[in-house]
């Protein structure tokens, strides 16, 4: 079972910039994507961005131009960097895990962008 710990979030002005971590126990074998999703309160949780394997990106329109996600080949670890923070961008981001048949969450940390 992959286990996945974010970090990073917190209380930022908007036009201020934050950067989110997530610390996986290990990536999965064979093909897998990772990516961040996040949930506002009141909405559903929605793709912000995923990254493949093979260091294929993608991004939601909200933020592309934005936030900018990346890993790290060395460790199991993903980075979410947001630029340009707007009060939308408020939320919880958590990070997920898919390979295979396997899907995993983490429990997400708070991003909070003040007007």
């Amino acid at each position: 079972q992959v286990q996945l710990v974010e970090s990073g979030g917190g209380l930022v002005g908007s036009g201020g910039s934050l950067t989110l971590s997530c610390q996986a126990s290990e990536y999965p074998s064979g093909f897998y994507v990772m990516a961040w999703y996040r949930q506002a309160p009141g909405k559903e949780r929605d793709h912000v961005a995923d990254i493949s394997k093979f260091g294929l990106t993608k991004y939601n329109p909200a933020v592309e131009g934005r936030f900018t996600i990346s890993r790290d080949n060395a460790r199991p670890t993903i980075f979410l960097q947001m630029d340009r923070l707007e009060p939308e961008d408020t939320a919880v981001y958590y990070c997920r895990s898919i390979g295979g048949d396997d899907d995993y969450w983490g429990q997400g940390t708070q991003v909070i962008v003040s007007s």
